[in-house]
């Protein structure tokens, strides 16, 4: 438990030193700066795997699967690798509900900063309960990786027309009924008086929208990573970090989303193998190899396919 702790209250210091000391004054966020960001926090997630083989060498976590370090490891580099990978499609999302509400750029990283503390709660419920379920009902796997199968064929037969529109959407049409929204972003505040009354602002509705899209994506991911491992500490490790690393990712990607046209084809193949090794895990052990190297290639040959064809 004491190891639970420490890490969540560093993910916590940081979030606050973040907002409060990096990020106090809102500003746009250069491609530089985020580029610079997105190193550190995929270093620091990649780096966090000699920690978590230090934890299991030394049985300062519980180790409900009995796991020897070394594939501890390899299990945790693996789910972290997946998380980042199923979260570039979120990023796809969250930048048209931006540029739907003309979110200004220098007010984004506010809200994406709460976005993630709402996420990591919503994260730890979903895999808290994901792995009860797991542990007291095997058939759940089955029905687990069907989910995941079906997830990868309406991706892959979607339309690229096929556009996600937040105004539509039953959230944003709910909100309305409820309370009042002004349709313009004055400052970086949530909510704002006029004529003493207390109105949300754009900024508000693009938030909860993306807590909502996020736990949707979570549906996708928490089962994905359960394939991988049932420890949970590795899974909620991972999740996190995957996480903290979506703001910088997405002022990375969301300019050059046009550059990267098959990355759906990548998030298929993932998806479809996660899924059948979920529905295998109780007759076939994959081999860490095996799935580490399938994720790299999926997100390899996507990536270079989508450069190549930009170049063309």
């Amino acid at each position: 438990m004491g190891v639970w702790i420490i890490f969540i209250a560093a993910v916590l210091l940081f979030l606050a030193f973040d907002l409060g000391v990096f990020n106090k004054t809102p500003h746009v966020i250069s491609t530089k700066e985020a580029t610079f960001w997105t190193l550190i926090w995929v270093s620091v997630g990649l780096s966090f795997s000699f920690v978590i083989f230090l934890l299991f060498k030394y049985e300062y976590v519980n180790n409900p699967t009995n796991l020897l370090p070394g594939k501890a490891m390899l299990k945790y580099v693996t789910g972290y690798l997946i998380e980042l990978s199923l979260s570039i499609d979120n990023i796809f999302v969250i930048a048209v509900i931006f540029n739907t509400f003309k979110i200004p750029q220098k007010f984004q990283h506010r809200v994406l900063f709460w976005g993630i503390l709402g996420a990591i709660v919503f994260r730890a419920l979903m895999i808290f309960f994901g792995v009860t379920l797991i542990n007291q009902f095997e058939w759940i796997t089955y029905v687990f990786g069907a989910f995941l199968i079906y997830t990868a064929l309406k991706l892959l037969l979607s339309k690229d027309d096929d556009e996600f529109d937040p105004n539509k959407s039953f959230i944003y049409r709910s909100l309305r009924k409820v309370m009042p929204i002004t349709p313009k972003v004055e400052n970086e505040k949530f909510f704002i008086r006029k004529k003493h009354l207390l109105v949300a602002t754009p900024l508000l509705i693009v938030l909860i929208m993306i807590e909502f899209t996020d736990i949707l994506f979570a549906l996708d991911s928490i089962p994905a990573i359960l394939a991988i491992t049932r420890d949970p500490f590795i899974v909620f490790s991972s999740n996190i970090l995957a996480i903290l690393g979506l703001r910088s990712m997405y002022f990375f990607l969301s300019n050059m989303t046009q550059k990267f046209q098959y990355i759906k084809y990548s998030l298929v193949a993932i998806l479809s193998f996660v899924g059948v090794k979920l529905i295998l895990t109780e007759h076939y052990e994959f081999p860490e190899w095996l799935s580490l190297g399938f994720i790299f290639v999926a997100l390899a040959v996507g990536i270079l396919a989508s450069l190549r064809k930009k170049q063309r």
